[in-house]
This record gives C-alpha cells, sequence and structure tokens, in this order.
C-alpha cells in the first residue's frame, strides 16, 4: 500500500512538472510569457489611427508527445487605445491584454486559467516610404493561476512594420525579462526572445501570405535546465467584413529543441474597431493595413 501511494502522488508530480514544462501555451513555451507566433499577421510597427480597438486572437494546437499529444487552446483578448498624442513625433498607445489558457499534458485531464495580464504603452512612428517603427514597453503581472508561468516579467517589443501597394511586411521581436527567475515552487524561467514574420499581400477584401515565428530560451547560469525553443512556419488568409477583420493561419513546427515533439497550431484572429477618429478619411480602412 504504501508503495502505491508512493507511485500515486510520484506520478502526480510528475504530471504538474510536465505541465509546467510540456504545456503549448505563452506560459510555458521556452519561458515566454508572450506566445510565440500571436502577432503573426498583424502589422505592430505602424501606427494606429486615433482610436479604441479590440482584437482577439485564439488558436489551438497540439503538439505530438507520447504516448498522447499535449494540447492546449490559447484566447488572447486585448483592447489597444491609440491616442492623438505623439512622443518625439510618434504615435502614443496603450495595450491591455489578458491571457486565457486550457490545455491537456500528453492525455491529462484539460486545466485551465487566467494567464499573467499585459499592461504596455507603445510608441509608433512613421519613417517614409512606407516604412514604420514602434517600440513597446510593458510588463505581464505576477498571477496566482498555478499552471502558468507565475512570476512579472518586464517585457518589450521592437517592430519594423513596411505597408506599401498592399503589403505588409514586418518583423516583430519580443523580449522579455523575468524580475525573478524562480517561482514560489521552485520552477525555473529562463527570460526569453520571439520572432514574429508577416508577409501578407491585400487583394481588395482579402489577404494572403506566408507567416513564420521563432522562439528561443536566453542562455542561463543554470546548468541543469534544457534550453527551449522552436520555428514554425505557415500560411495567413484574411477577409475584410467592415465592421470586423477576420485573419486564420495555420503553422507547424520545423524545428524544435526540448519540447518532445513538434507542433501544428490553427490561430483565429477578430480584429473589431469599436471607435475611431471621425476625421480619418473614408474608405481607407486602416486598422486592415496598420495594425
Amino acid at each position: 500500500m504504501k508503495s502505491a501511494g508512493f507511485r500515486r502522488v510520484t506520478q502526480g508530480a510528475a504530471t504538474a512538472v510536465l505541465l509546467v514544462l510540456a504545456l503549448g501555451s505563452p506560459f510555458a513555451r521556452a519561458g515566454s510569457a508572450a506566445q510565440p507566433g500571436q502577432t503573426v499577421g498583424q502589422s505592430p510597427g505602424a501606427p494606429l489611427p486615433v482610436g479604441l480597438y479590440f482584437i482577439n486572437t485564439s488558436s489551438f494546437g497540439s503538439r505530438g508527445t507520447t504516448p498522447r499529444s499535449t494540447d492546449s487552446n490559447i484566447n488572447l483578448p486585448s483592447f489597444i487605445w491609440a491616442t492623438p498624442a505623439e512622443v518625439v513625433g510618434g504615435r502614443l498607445q496603450f495595450v491591455v491584454l489578458q491571457p486565457i489558457v486550457a490545455s491537456s499534458t500528453r492525455g491529462a485531464a484539460y486545466q485551465s486559467g487566467f494567464g499573467q495580464t499585459l499592461l504596455a504603452a507603445q510608441v509608433a512612428w512613421k519613417l517614409g516610404h512606407d516604412v514604420n517603427f514602434s517600440y513597446l514597453l510593458g510588463a505581464y503581472l505576477p498571477s496566482d493561476t498555478k499552471i502558468v508561468i507565475q512570476n512579472p516579467v518586464l517585457h518589450q517589443r521592437f517592430a519594423i512594420t513596411y505597408n506599401g501597394d498592399g503589403w505588409n511586411l514586418t518583423g516583430n521581436f519580443l523580449y522579455g525579462t523575468f524580475f525573478d527567475t524562480r517561482s514560489s515552487s521552485g520552477t525555473f524561467y529562463p527570460d526569453f526572445l520571439n520572432l514574429d514574420l508577416t508577409a501578407t499581400k491585400h487583394f481588395g477584401k482579402w489577404e494572403v501570405g506566408p507567416v513564420a515565428f521563432g522562439s528561443t530560451d536566453l542562455p542561463t547560469n543554470n546548468p541543469s535546465y534544457a534550453r527551449q525553443g522552436q520555428v514554425a512556419v505557415g500560411a495567413l488568409v484574411g477577409y475584410n467584413f467592415g465592421s470586423v477583420n477576420l485573419q486564420a493561419y495555420v503553422t507547424r513546427d520545423v524545428v524544435q529543441r526540448n519540447y518532445a515533439g513538434f507542433e501544428t497550431r490553427g490561430w483565429l484572429r477578430a480584429t473589431v474597431p469599436i471607435y475611431q477618429d471621425k476625421e480619418q478619411p473614408e474608405g481607407a480602412h486602416p486598422i486592415l493595413r496598420k495594425f
């Protein structure tokens, strides 16, 4: 009886560890508080028209771990306020994002909860010749949800976007620095770097093109930690319905390190302008080109 009880405790502890290390979510993958691939299809280097926007990016992924897959659903509802204020010639924008995650590790029962809230400010500049650049500074706040990263993270993003002739050519670097690399339960969190890439073209109301993203743990002083990382590629299609812009894309890992399997993930994004400055030119539909 004692041996059986010990095995049950050991199995439960192993499941908890796997949930932290193998969860296909923004809170465990490569130690990244920012889900790799979450800004694919957007053009965050360019300033938004003055207004308030709601964006929700939802995804479901399955990683080919054995004996059963590791699955997760991640929702990233956010509000972005593009203010009329300028900072050194760039538009000042504010971002609030509240992740919600549900996951099943290697066939175990699904667990769900709220992730770390992101609060950030961003300044976006038009550099000329349809080239744009933005810098975002913010923080992922501490979380009490046990299945996600719990420690606060200083978060920075550097994005460059070309949006001329209906193109969206964007590279977005997402960099996270943990204030404390150890959780209360002893889990180690490495600093992380993500890169989201977009190369889409608009044809009337349609948008199509290839996308890709990568993520990696940065070097650490912890010799027992196995650094994680991956590179994924895919394709995106979008359609402008007028009051809402929908985008869908599918990505597949082509390289992975210490994840025990490759992941396939489907994504769906809805972008809704809640309010836009009435003085913006009509018929431009800037939300589709600029974000």
